[in-house]
């Protein structure tokens, strides 16, 4: 199975890109690596002008691996995700996150730099980051600029999960639905997006997400310093990382 399939509609004017192969579709570095290749992909595809991005099955994902967020993997896990998403900013299409299931971590990082995200009523989302001892780099940028500081400090720092109805009141959703997240991405695209010229609607994405795409590049080497040299540098960092994967509680020093 490939972890991630695009399936071109429309005459190839849309795609469905769904990624996963895990239950809770973790994004490990292999799923990355697929992701950046799709994107790439769609950066140089004349007539694509919007892609539904979905996870396979019941949950669009978990997040990031847990393992690879080990202090011997962290560094590749961090410049990888950060290829992931420079290059669905780069790629200049109008992106749809359907939402299903649990939408956690890295997962809420991606389909937040996303142009819009559609939600099931049942789909649930969070930055547990905290609660394992680490934080959220891309989401530290990402989640402000969507939802406003208050809003982003309140899922960042206290880890908890909301449901899609206060999702849409804060607006981190655009829209909740009773069936098929992707179903409603792809009409909702066709509805407002097919009639446009992909070459203006490229230009015009490009545009308007100047600032953003700039101010990942410049704040995000940055953050992952701090990650890297200061947080993984603390016992508890190391401790919650570890206690997660044992299954246990952590013991926190505070250092």
């Amino acid at each position: 199975m490939n972890m991630v399939d695009v399936e071109p509609l429309d005459a190839g004017a849309f795609w469905r890109v769904t990624f996963g192969a895990s239950k809770g579709n973790v994004i490990d570095r292999e799923t990355m690596a697929e992701l950046a290749r799709v994107f790439a992909d769609a950066r140089e595809t004349r007539d694509l002008k919007g892609i539904v991005l979905t996870g396979r099955g019941p949950h669009f994902s978990f997040g990031a691996s847990v393992q690879e967020h080990l202090p011997e993997h962290v560094q590749q896990m961090l410049t990888d995700f950060r290829a992931v998403i420079l290059g669905l900013l780069d790629c200049q299409r109008f992106i749809v996150a359907a939402v299903e299931g649990q939408c956690l971590g890295g997962g809420l990082e991606l389909a937040a730099a996303c142009h819009r995200m559609v939600a099931t009523a049942e789909a649930r989302f969070g930055q547990p980051e905290i609660a394992l001892g680490v934080f959220a780099p891309i989401a530290s940028i990402l989640l402000p600029e969507r939802i406003g500081r208050r809003r982003a400090e309140d899922l960042c720092l206290t880890g908890r999960s909301i449901g899609a109805e206060e999702a849409l009141q804060i607006g981190l959703v655009d829209g909740v639905v009773e069936n098929s997240a992707a179903a409603a991405a792809l009409e909702w695209m066709r509805v407002h997006l097919a009639a446009h010229s992909a070459s203006s609607l490229r230009l015009a994405i490009g545009a308007i997400r100047a600032e953003l795409s700039a101010r990942l590049r410049m704040d995000l080497p940055g953050l992952e310093a701090l990650y890297l040299r200061e947080l993984m540098s603390t016992h508890d960092a190391r401790e919650g990382l570890q206690a997660f994967l044992e299954k246990r509680p952590p013991i926190w020093r505070n250092s």
